[in-house]
């Protein structure tokens, strides 16, 4: 069973995979950093110095002047801010990935095509196999 287990992982798909989730895990907190810390600020300021951190709605009925101080009191909240980041955060991973995808399809080589197994006897037309130097139908001698 060990050995079974092994032969499976290592697999070059299963390698591969597990690269690209550990690979991808790092990526996505690196968008997550670029939204909040470098896009957000600038949209915040141009949409009159708006922090999208703080935006919820409080169903507790009390008024807390942020997020933080909401959850420090226990209070239900619908965090749409925060849910707005996450939509930005993930529309630009999405993007890169689908950069990077395309890019490696780009990259590979198309592969050319496979010989013809068949081909048309120049006498009377039937399909016959290529290597074939007479045809079967019409018993015409096919050179070249």
């Amino acid at each position: 069973m060990l050995k079974e287990f092994k032969e499976f992982v290592m697999r070059g798909n299963v390698v591969d995979l597990a690269i690209g989730i550990v690979i991808g895990g790092a990526f996505g907190k690196i968008v997550t950093s670029f939204v909040s810390d470098i896009l957000m600020p600038p949209i915040g300021l141009l949409l009159g110095k708006v922090n999208f951190t703080n935006l919820f709605i409080d169903l507790s009925g009390n008024h807390f002047t942020s997020l933080e101080e909401a959850k420090k009191a226990g209070a239900a909240t619908i965090n749409y801010g925060l849910f707005f980041n996450t939509i930005l955060d993930f529309t630009i991973v999405a993007f890169a990935i689908f950069l990077l995808i395309r890019q490696i399809n780009r990259m590979r080589r198309e592969s050319e095509p496979a010989a013809p197994d068949t081909k048309e006897c120049r006498f009377c037309l039937s399909v016959i196999p290529a290597a074939a130097v007479r045809c079967p139908h019409c018993t015409s001698e096919l050179n070249g």
